[in-house]
């Protein structure tokens, strides 16, 4: 991991060691194990909690240093609320706060995984510690020295005491997979783009091979060959050749059809001729998030054998203004057929995906395409950064997408589609035009846009990214800037409805 973290597992008779980490219901209770571990301090907890106004709710802490009574440097209470009603995202978010609390000095630290009822079960222990990983996540390796005070430990160990040792071992090895394809992902949308350009994302997929995933890089010549002309007009301005890269897990039936996963993977945004502002330009290294979260999601299902077939594709370019750079007026035809009328070449992000889609449809006949792209501004305006924008051809999958963000609190919110929002992308000179021409409903009309080149009546979903991809709402499990927004919840999409 990230910040050297090791993980490891003890039975509730271990003597606790470092930072102690505590669980407590509304009540203030506590389980016998826990109970037991705090006999030494007395009514310590008690008077704290009253001089402090803790009561033990979600999410809240109560932190001690030096602990009369345990010869340990720190005590921290989490408050877990009504223990009844903790679901499998609450133990996520558990894990991530009691892993928030362990200060980055601290070398070692105990997790009790106790509620006053009971000990916690294989699965939620499990995803407990799946919490503790996902928040201990931090992309630092560029820093070279750290400002007094902002030392952390070379290596910490957290370990966490449980009933059930083995079986929480087993429980964590799935869950392992997935935090891997969500540090993944968090990875590349941290890297810079001077490091992360389209060959560099495309040489980084084929490392996927160790887990299992057969990879495919289409380069120039292929792209130009199967006619991708709509990708590679954005790409046609920087110095960075465009590259499509195919991700192939066959873990279902000989001959089953596949599901199938595209992200736009554009490595740096700034506009191309329609070029954005400067300031927060340097934001734009994270235009390629949803490229990132394929790229993860890939990794996770390879790596707990997911038991269903699954193609990844990722468009990969760079959107960069040049004399080679298309214009505002261009007309380019897409590997469909149809052609488009540039009306602005910022956005870019849909052309990609139309070329990348059609070509996902037809080669591989998918039973459904899921996109994830940070494509519009105007999605963040409707839903700020709580929910991922869906848009959908096919009810049945777009509710499962519904649920699949309820269980793992990466939600998304269904929008809607029309021929109304369709003809505004009508084109005077070709088939269609990339905008609308207008800001109202800008990501309405960019998912009609990527609808057009939807083949074969293939089930399909777009997923707008641009307020949960990067720069997002910070959560108890996600303290990074890169988030790895959708890993989670595409695993759970398959796992849930579509694996053997």
């Amino acid at each position: 991991m990230a910040d050297a973290l090791k993980l490891g597992f003890s039975p509730f008779s271990t003597a606790p060691k470092g930072v102690l980490i505590v669980f407590c219901n509304d009540q203030l209770k506590f389980g016998p194990a826990t109970r037991k571990a705090l006999a030494p301090t007395g009514d310590l907890v008690q008077r704290a909690a009253k001089a402090e106004h803790f009561t033990g709710k979600s999410g809240t802490a109560l932190e001690l240093a030096m602990p009369e009574g345990l010869k340990l440097p720190r005590l921290v209470v989490v408050g877990a609320g009504k223990s009844a009603d903790l679901t499998e995202k609450d133990f996520l978010k558990l894990g991530g706060v009691a892993m928030g609390k362990v200060p980055a000095r601290a070398a070692e630290a105990t997790v009790i995984a106790e509620l006053p009822e009971r000990a916690m079960r294989a699965e939620q222990a499990a995803d407990l510690a799946q919490g503790v990983r996902l928040r201990a996540y931090a992309f630092e390796r560029y820093k070279t020295k750290r400002k007094e005070g902002e030392e952390k430990a070379e290596h910490r160990t957290v370990t966490i005491a449980v009933s059930d040792v083995a079986g929480t071992r087993k429980a964590l090895a799935p869950r392992e997979a997935i935090t891997e394809g969500v540090v993944l992902a968090r990875d590349l949308v941290n890297e810079p783009a001077n490091v992360l350009y389209p060959e560099e994302f495309a040489r980084r997929t084929i490392a996927l091979k160790k887990v299992g995933v057969a990879v495919e890089v289409l380069d120039l010549r292929a792209l130009k060959k199967l006619g991708m002309n709509a990708l590679l007009g954005v790409g046609q301005g920087s110095a960075r050749e465009s590259r499509v890269a195919v991700m192939r897990w066959n873990g279902g039936k000989s001959g089953d059809a596949p599901v199938a996963f595209i992200g736009k993977g554009v490595c740096f945004d700034t506009g191309g001729i329609s070029i954005k502002p400067a300031s927060g330009m340097e934001d734009m290294k994270g235009d390629m998030a949803g490229a990132a979260c394929v790229t993860g999601l890939m990794h996770a299902l390879a790596a707990r054998k997911a038991r269903v077939n699954v193609v990844g594709v990722i468009g990969l370019v760079e959107n960069m203004p040049d004399g080679k750079a298309q214009r505002p007026g261009d007309i380019v035809t897409s590997m469909s057929g149809q052609t488009i009328e540039i009306i602005n070449t910022d956005a870019e992000g849909r052309l990609v995906l139309a070329d990348v889609i059609w070509y996902t449809a037809k080669r591989f006949k998918p039973k459904f395409m899921v996109d994830l792209a940070t494509l519009t501004g105007a999605i963040i305006v409707a839903l700020g950064h709580e929910y991922a924008g869906m848009f959908s051809n096919d009810d049945r999958l777009a509710e499962r997408l519904t649920k699949a963000g309820q269980a793992t609190g990466e939600p998304v919110w269904r929008m809607p589609l029309g021929p109304e929002y369709d003809k505004q992308i009508d084109s005077k000179f070709a088939d269609v035009k990339n905008t609308g021409g207008t800001r109202w409903g800008g990501a309405i009309t960019a998912a009609q846009f990527i609808q057009r080149f939807v083949a074969d009546k293939t089930p399909w979903a777009h997923l707008d990214i641009a307020g949960t991809g990067f720069d997002s709402r910070q959560t108890d499990t996600n303290k990074s800037w890169g988030s790895g927004w959708g890993v989670r919840l595409l695993d759970r999409l398959v796992k849930d409805y579509y694996e053997a």
